[in-house]
């Protein structure tokens, strides 16, 4: 008998969507760029939106040669574990990782009970470990993505988001602080000194790299201990859970990088009640033994961080109460609450929440200024002589 693949077009399994499938296509071609012979682990959920996306990914992977593995686990939320079974399927070292979740990948109990440790860094998840330090795979991961979005937001011009994501990340590399305003009462200011800005620029393409689909935003962890000033979320906002859009903005009160104070209505309360839980969890982790002797205080502490300034930049993108995706939206920038990106300040969560309309300026070494975005338009793409402004 004939040997050939099993793929699930015209299976009955998914009913055939031609903008999913594109999209598919230009995830595993253009992204990841999966070269035959490579394998390729596919982690998803037996969720309507998940599992259709991951069946098309799985597909388009095998056309493109490469040896698709697509694991489903249940749902899981911030706080969850990962599946033994998908911990483990790490240890085959597939080239390519693809995480289509309705929720999140999950944690893994393993890695935070004993972090592994290579070239001198700690990680807390294999999937980090096999990326950013072994380098051995590239990624994208897509927590609670929707058929529609990603078919919608995935196809767009690549080498315009790239040259948009670059310019930000030079100035972010190069800055000494940055000043965050908002016609909704936003006004931060974040040290930036010695942090590098990463950009979710849709090229996942190199061994050890990795980002979102949809793709489309410049983002940085400030100084741990520099955030000062008030940060008023009026877009989006995950919790630990869910993601949820803000009717009564969310009123943040920052000293020494860590959140303080929480105000505002019905969203203040269910973040103040999900920050408190990842507290609660680090410790109670701990004491059975999930977390190292002396880092559940640590992980509790780390709950009410700064850990993140990104800034949207796909322009299909559009706000409507799923972070992943709201997050990329032009004319918003979003700070996490929780773990940062340079694994110098652990956390059990890491919630990302929007700010309209924002105005960001960079302040440089030599004491200029350098606006990035002005009442939420991008200002980068203007010629040089218009960006600078004396201090």
């Amino acid at each position: 008998m004939e040997k050939r693949d099993c793929n699930f077009s015209g299976t009955g399994i998914a009913a055939p969507d031609a903008k999913l499938e594109l999209a598919a296509r230009i995830a595993v071609q253009e992204a990841l760029r999966v070269k035959a012979g490579e394998q390729v682990l596919i982690i998803s959920n037996p969720q309507r939106d998940a599992a259709l996306i991951s069946m098309a990914l799985y597909d388009a992977a095998l056309e493109a040669g490469g040896k698709p593995l697509l694991v489903y686990q249940p749902c899981k939320s911030q706080m969850d574990f990962a599946e033994a079974g998908v911990i483990a399927a790490f240890d085959a070292l597939p080239e390519a990782v693809i995480s289509i979740s309705a929720g999140k990948l999950g944690k893994d109990k393993k890695g935070i009970a004993a972090p592994y440790s290579y070239g001198g860094k700690s990680y807390d998840h294999i999937f980090h470990l096999r990326q950013y330090g072994e380098k051995n795979c590239r990624a994208f991961w897509s927590p609670s993505v929707t058929a529609e979005s990603f078919a919608r937001t995935v196809p767009i011009d690549y080498a315009l988001l790239k040259r948009r994501c670059a310019g930000i990340g030079d100035i972010l590399d190069e800055a000494v602080s940055a000043r965050v305003s908002a016609p909704g009462g936003t006004d931060i200011v974040i040290g930036l000194a010695g942090r590098k800005a990463k950009s979710d620029d849709g090229d996942f393409s190199a061994a050890g790299s990795g980002g979102n689909l949809p793709a489309g935003e410049t983002f940085i962890s400030p100084q741990n201990g520099t955030a000062e000033g008030v940060i008023v979320f009026d877009g989006s906002i995950s919790l630990h859970d869910r993601d949820i859009i803000i009717r009564t903005p969310i009123k943040c009160v920052v000293e020494k990088g860590f959140v303080r104070e929480i105000t505002g209505g019905r969203e203040a309360y269910e973040l103040r009640e999900t920050v408190t839980l990842a507290a609660r969890n680090a410790c109670r982790f701990e004491r059975e033994g999930g977390i190292p002797a002396g880092l559940g205080e640590v992980y509790a502490k780390n709950a009410n961080a700064i850990g993140e300034l990104g800034i949207g930049l796909n322009p299909e993108a559009r706000v409507s109460g799923n972070m992943l995706e709201d997050e990329k939206a032009f004319h918003t920038c979003h700070f996490a609450i929780g773990q940062n990106y340079d694994e110098d300040a652990p956390s059990l969560i890491h919630l990302d929440g929007l700010v309209k309309a924002p105005t960001i300026v960079a302040l440089m070494p030599d004491g200029n200024e350098r606006v990035i975005e002005h009442n939420g338009i991008l200002v980068c793409d203007e010629p040089p002589e218009q960006r600078h402004i004396k201090k």
